[in-house]
């Protein structure tokens, strides 16, 4: 079981980000990395400590309570986590991170999908591909149009100043 205990610790913080930015729901993605961490260890045993697998049963995660939030029209959590002693800091990286998710919630699942899995700083682009069954290339050339879409949300007034 050391070894596992091990792997957790090397892993849940980054599965936790990764989730978090796939759901948006600072709560369902810590429910969500306990249920991908005990789905590995009950179906895969001492043996399922391999990175790519947590992240395929995590993300397998993320898709099952997203089937079952629409099913049961819930509405979105704005929880965030806080940071810092000062409130006024506190509030204003929660708008930031608030800002930020709500941005990543408007793009398309794959997109969303690609940005997290980007962002956990876990995979190379080859290995992205491998996990979501599609090539290293398309996932450069999605990733790009993910980001650029992800830019344009989040600074709508950009595409404006291209030509002053």
């Amino acid at each position: 079981m050391d070894s596992y205990a091990s792997f957790y610790r090397k892993n849940k913080e980054r599965i936790f980000a990764y989730l978090l930015r796939l759901t948006g729901d600072v709560h369902l993605a810590g429910d969500l990395t306990q249920e991908s961490f005990t789905r590995c260890l009950a179906r895969y045993g001492r043996n399922g400590n391999h990175r790519a697998l947590l992240y395929t049963i995590a993300r397998n995660a993320a898709l099952d309570a997203a089937r079952k939030r629409r099913e049961e029209a819930l509405g979105d959590s704005e929880d965030a986590p806080a940071g810092g002693d000062d409130p006024e800091r506190r509030l204003i990286d929660k708008q930031a991170v608030d800002r930020t998710l709500a941005a990543i919630r408007q793009l398309n699942p794959v997109d969303r999908e690609l940005i997290a899995l980007l962002a956990a700083d876990t995979f190379s682009y080859r290995q992205i591909g491998r996990l979501l069954d599609i090539s290293e290339n398309s996932v450069k050339v999605r990733v790009h149009r993910a980001r650029l879409r992800l830019k344009a949300i989040l600074n709508p007034d950009a595409d404006n100043d291209g030509g002053s």
